[in-house]
């Protein structure tokens, strides 16, 4: 179904019945993608006396379960600057809206020092002067493997400082990524390029100018088959009241 949305004061023709899902589901089992050292996520029925709450169970007519799962570490997951700042920020609160210009680019992360990163050259090259509200990096190679990937304790590619401090200089507002985090794994909690990204200077006391309206999304998966170029993201959260929540990021191609 193609339609022409007005987005700020641009028209834009998509087809709705053309969603690329880029999100990676929460599941208890071994397809569920783990990092920061978790085990898998728990999906059991309420357990009450006599009732368990499965209807295959046959001591239930629903299915009624808890669900027990941390977002930064289960799937894919919207994040903001509450993530990394003494004072309490609700992913909940600071994304007010839902709908963005959005631009997907593929990158190559280089070997610097042992690690694999993204640099800034690598953002500018693929972005070539595109300034989108919204930067989808889509990592090559880009395995099947991160949709069910233990990243634990091996240190996954990661974002140059210098490349979050110029995505946030073009007024790039969020931030998607098909890794567990946009800094090393293991950085003595320094955090560089969240704080670059959200121009935080201080955790303890938030700075006025920063970006507070802006988040990050992280452990996307775009298929090979989705071609980079220029998109309309719709960023779907659930209403938690926390610094993170699990996340439905929906691309939809311009046409």
């Amino acid at each position: 179904m193609k339609t022409t949305i007005q987005y700020n004061n641009k028209a834009y023709e998509i087809d709705l019945s053309k969603p690329i899902d880029i999100s990676l589901p929460i599941q208890n089992n071994e397809q569920n993608p783990i990092a920061w050292y978790l085990d898998k996520p728990e999906i059991n029925p309420v357990v009450m006396g006599d009732f368990v709450g499965s209807v295959a169970s046959g001591k239930s007519s629903t299915n009624f379960n808890n669900i027990l799962f941390n977002p930064h570490g289960h799937g894919t997951h919207t994040e903001c600057l509450g993530h990394i700042t003494k004072d309490f920020y609700s992913i909940n609160q600071t994304l007010g809206t839902f709908f963005f210009t959005a631009e997907l680019i593929s990158v190559t992360p280089e070997y610097q020092g042992g690690d694999l990163v993204i640099t800034k050259k690598n953002i500018q090259s693929a972005l070539n002067g595109k300034m989108p509200e919204a930067i989808v990096i889509r990592t090559l190679p880009n395995s099947s493997e991160k949709k069910h990937k233990k990243y634990s304790n091996t240190n996954p590619a990661y974002l140059l400082e210098e490349a979050a401090l110029f995505i946030a200089s073009l007024g790039i507002q969020h931030l998607l990524i098909d890794l567990p985090s946009v800094d090393k794994e293991i950085d003595e909690g320094k955090l560089v390029s969240h704080k670059a990204f959200w121009n935080v200077k201080n955790v303890q006391k938030v700075n006025h100018d920063a970006r507070f309206h802006c988040t990050i999304t992280e452990l996307i998966f775009v298929e090979d088959e989705i071609k980079d170029g220029s998109y309309i993201l719709n960023l779907q959260i659930a209403s938690f009241e926390n610094d993170a929540s699990p996340s439905k990021p929906v691309l939809y191609k311009v046409l």
